[in-house]
């Protein structure tokens, strides 16, 4: 555990140090939020506000998480991956701190769109309800991380990556429940809706707001998680060895 977190400091210093990703990577979901969420007319779904920042927080860990692959890569073609792997700590140690800094990293910003939605009349929830809202988004956040990574791991340079993340991103956001509910969609949109990972997890986060536990979408991300996590472990040590 000591080389993962040295490691996540590692990137969190490196994250830090970058100012202009860091203001950048607020202001897509930011904007959203405010033009979006405040803009449209309410017509189905009440306040829409609450039900938009759901899809925001999600869309947010999305974009953080897809991007885990490229910090991978670039330590790989800057010969930092190398160096780390002849440290005498275990190899999974790299990919466990990739997947968790860049969790932590998209849970950082979801919390900053979250006082915003607050601030901008979304409804206030009770500690318990910001505590599950919190844990579906690490879930999620671990699964699109080790998703990244493992892609990752089998191109072999940066822009093959980012074409990768461009064609993933916003077909996976506008697939999803993040903006209309199902019974508004067309039928071939709710069924591809209904199975998309994004929409778990914002489904989940929407019914902890109506008071219920979602424990079937969270066991679900749970499992998506774990398996996910333990594929992309087999495929880094069988790349890395």
């Amino acid at each position: 555990m000591k080389g993962v977190f040295t490691y996540i400091e590692r990137d969190f210093i490196r994250w830090i140090r970058y100012r202009v990703g860091v203001i950048s990577s607020l202001v897509l979901p930011a904007a959203w939020l405010l033009f979006v969420g405040l803009a449209l007319p309410v017509q189905f779904t009440g306040n829409y506000l609450d039900f938009i920042t759901p899809g925001i927080l999600v869309m947010t860990i999305l974009t953080a998480g897809i991007s885990s692959g490229s910090l991978l890569m670039f330590d790989k073609m800057l010969g930092f991956l190398n160096k780390f792997l002849a440290m005498p700590v275990p190899r999974e140690s790299i990919l466990i701190s990739k997947i968790l800094f860049i969790t932590f990293r998209g849970i950082i910003q979801t919390s900053i769109i979250l006082i915003l939605a607050t601030l901008i009349g979304a409804s206030i929830l009770n500690p318990l309800q910001y505590g599950m809202i919190y844990l579906i988004l690490f879930l999620f956040g671990v699964f699109i991380a080790a998703f990244s990574t493992t892609v990752a791991l089998y191109l072999d340079d940066h822009d093959s990556f980012a074409a990768f993340t461009a064609m993933v991103t916003m077909p996976l956001f506008f697939t999803s429940s993040a903006l209309m509910p199902y019974e508004v969609m067309p039928d071939w949109l709710s069924i591809i809706a209904h199975v998309n990972p994004l929409s778990y997890a914002i489904d989940a986060i929407r019914d902890l707001g109506t008071g219920a536990i979602p424990v079937v979408p969270i066991g679900v991300l749970a499992v998506f998680a774990a398996v996910i996590v333990v594929i992309s472990g087999y495929v880094f040590r069988k790349v890395t060895v």
